[in-house]
């Protein structure tokens, strides 16, 4: 298993950072926004909507969501990131309750309309944030902003793999046993750690200053926090729905939403942050 996700992953990352490095912010978008949406369908199966027209319509719904939001930023005197940046702040605030939902873990589990309609609201409130922010960093002012995405998302990456070996070496203390036995307190500052070695020297890379390194430490652990929380959640709506991936188009990853996890948390987490420490 760690071969095939090895190989998986030497496979999509060359392919992610040209997208991210090489393509203008609107094409990028439109990308993001077709990866983003595989993973909403995904999620519609976590949410037990199991009828392909009812997925389409939901699908066609948040897509439309997206638009009006881009269309609602247009302006005679160009394109204003306002928007964006509020919605990217509420995304914050709704992975700050998804942190309390994981305290509670039987809420919403049952397989009725209630549960299924609240799961739903979680998914738009997961994934439309999320584009936003991404949408809000790569096209940013700064003229290295494509950079700063590659920053985002690499603290993530880097966290997820920091996380997985160290959990496989040292793991001993569990970290959220009912909803995800594998994870340990240990894998959870390897990530931290692997989170920080990655993120500055990416940093460095965008064009950060030494004496901002220490606020960009700040929002690097800021992120990966919350990609932890995305993760968890994640995890939780697995075991509310009794599957262990939530597909399988990815070797060794599992499905599109597998890999999006912890990023959904951590990108309006980042963004936020680096608006408020100004790097």
């Amino acid at each position: 298993m760690t071969r095939t996700r090895l190989i998986a992953a030497l496979v999509m990352a060359p392919l992610a950072i040209a997208a991210i490095l090489l393509l203008p912010t609107p094409w990028f978008m439109a990308l993001a926004a077709v990866v983003f949406l595989g993973g909403l369908w995904e999620w519609f199966d976590l949410a037990d909507v199991s009828d392909n027209l009812a997925r389409a319509v939901l699908l066609a719904a948040n897509l439309a969501l997206m638009v009006a939001l881009v269309w609602a930023s247009r302006s005679t005197a160009g394109f204003s990131f306002v928007l964006l940046q509020l919605v990217s702040v509420l995304g914050v605030a709704w992975w700050l309750l998804a942190l309390l939902w994981l305290g509670r873990y039987d809420f919403a589990s049952d397989p009725d309309s209630h549960a299924r309609a609240i799961k739903l609201a979680a998914g738009t409130m997961s994934l439309v944030p999320a584009w936003c922010a991404l949408a809000w960093i790569h096209g940013g002012a700064d003229p290295n902003s494509h950079r700063w995405v590659f920053v985002a998302l690499g603290i993530v990456w880097a966290a997820d793999s920091g996380a997985y070996f160290a959990g496989r070496t040292l793991g001993k203390r569990k970290l959220a046993p009912r909803i995800s036995p594998n994870k340990t307190i240990e894998g959870l500052v390897g990530g931290v750690v692997a989170g920080l070695v990655a993120g500055l020297g990416l940093s460095l890379f965008a064009g950060a200053s030494l004496a901002q390194l220490p606020w960009i430490a700040l929002a690097i652990v800021f992120a990966v926090l919350f990609s932890v929380v995305g993760d968890l959640f994640e995890s939780l709506l697995k075991r509310h729905a009794g599957v262990k991936d939530s597909g399988h188009l990815i070797p060794g990853h599992g499905g599109i939403l597998d890999r999006l996890d912890g990023v959904l948390a951590a990108l309006p987490a980042f963004a936020v942050a680096k608006a408020v420490f100004g790097f």
